[in-house]
């Protein structure tokens, strides 16, 4: 019988792992199935530019996997029972279970209201394809009315500062307001937060700092202090968060729901389910949990391909890096911030600013949607035997430290 790897999600993360695995694996001992909500791949790297105005490519899962051998299922994850090994599904049919040998959860994350009123109610969101482009909708009426409308951006992390600029320069019709809750690019080295004022300034970007969002009304946001600034459509990007599915089903969970793992992205509950990108609680190099965001869906991407094939076929898995070395945040089309960061995640005082750093971070973005979309480039075609079965109900298959690396056993 084959060993049965089901994959849960496919955005950055899902797709490459699944990918790699098809193509290092065996068909003969390995079936591997995804499992979509939608049946294209989302850029959520791209979803500001998507709600500004761009238009977006969104290859085809099912072009994706062509010739891997991969099994796409269009649905949505219900519910997962890992005691039983079994994932429930809902789809156009009516949906049903899946069981599998080995789980690789990637099912990503998703806007958090953090618990403000009205965000759920009267703000949008850009964390997924459908949200975005509600929020696109918004902005085509406004740019059409006389006078144009207001937009409010809440928080100033990368996303809001990307979401912020992007559509002052896309629609120079909107007024467009960013709301930091602290100073703006606090986590920015001096030089970088500097760049990013004058950004602001050209693009017409207003910034209000240190202000804390109460509540979200369909006309208007309330902040701490009682001021209220008026909002045609409030972008929520104040954070993200994971569905309840993994805790709900008896997997262990960190504080914000996402699985705790060892090492080599494994669940230290239960050792048949691995996790990667946005669903993982993965301590990183530093000694600190990994950040959503597409550099940690890379960094633990990899490590979860080398543990579960060093499960399967028995060979010494390499230790691959966990770390966060750079911000990349594009303002605009045209300009841009590439700021690095210490082993501790502390800004250097050296930043790239301008075409430069639009130029680096447009080609990160292109080279991961055709990492993606190709995701067995690369990879040896000799296909690896899965040695022997691990015995996964009764827990024998773990993971030890050996002289710096890790070995299945």
């Amino acid at each position: 019988m084959k060993h049965r790897i089901v994959v849960l999600g496919a955005g950055y993360a899902g797709a490459y792992v699944a990918g790699i695995l098809a193509r290092r694996l065996s068909p003969a001992d390995v079936e591997i199935t995804v499992v979509n909500a939608v049946p294209d791949f989302v850029q959520r790297l791209r979803l500001h530019q998507l709600a500004a105005g761009r238009e977006i490519e969104a290859p085809e899962l099912a072009d994706v996997f062509a010739g891997t051998g991969i099994r796409l299922r269009v649905a949505r994850v219900t519910a997962v029972d890992p005691e039983r090994r079994i994932v429930a599904v809902a789809d156009a049919d009516g949906g049903g279970e899946l069981g599998y040998d080995t789980l690789l959860y990637a099912l990503g994350s998703h806007g958090a209201d953090r618990g403000v009123p009205g965000v759920a109610e009267h703000a949008f969101d850009i964390a997924a394809r459908p949200s975005a482009l509600r929020l696109r909708e918004r902005l085509d009426v406004l740019e059409g009315r006389d006078g144009g409308g207001r937009v409010v951006v809440v928080g100033d992390g990368l996303t809001g500062i990307e979401t912020a600029t992007e559509i002052a320069e896309s629609r120079p019709g909107l007024s467009v307001t960013l709301v930091a809750r602290g100073e703006l690019g606090a986590r920015l080295s001096a030089g970088a937060r500097a760049h990013l004022r004058r950004a602001c300034d050209r693009l017409g970007v207003t910034v209000v700092e240190n202000t804390r969002v109460e509540a979200v009304e369909a006309t208007r946001v309330l902040c701490a202090g009682g001021t209220a600034l008026a909002s045609d459509a409030t972008v929520c990007t104040a954070g993200f968060t994971v569905d309840p599915i993994a805790a709900a089903g008896g997997l262990e969970v960190a504080e914000d729901g996402r699985i705790v793992v060892d090492r080599t992205m494994r669940s230290v509950s239960h050792p048949d389910v691995f996790a990667i990108g946005d669903s993982v609680h993965a301590i990183a190099d530093n000694g600190r949990p990994l950040p959503m965001s597409c550099a940690s869906a890379g960094y633990t991407g990899r490590q979860a391909i080398e543990a579960i094939m060093g499960r399967l076929t028995g060979r010494e898995v390499a230790e691959t890096k966990l770390a966060y070395s750079y911000n990349h945040i594009s303002l605009g089309r045209r300009d841009g911030i590439l700021q690095t960061v210490d082993d501790e995640w502390r800004a250097k005082p050296t930043y790239v600013g301008g075409r430069k750093a639009a130029r680096i971070k447009a080609a990160i973005v292109q080279l991961s949607l055709w990492g993606t979309s190709h995701p067995t480039f690369g990879v040896p075609k000799r296909k690896h035997r899965v040695a022997a079965m691990p015995d996964a109900s009764a827990g024998k298959t773990v993971a030890r430290r050996e002289g710096g690396r890790v070995a299945a056993s």
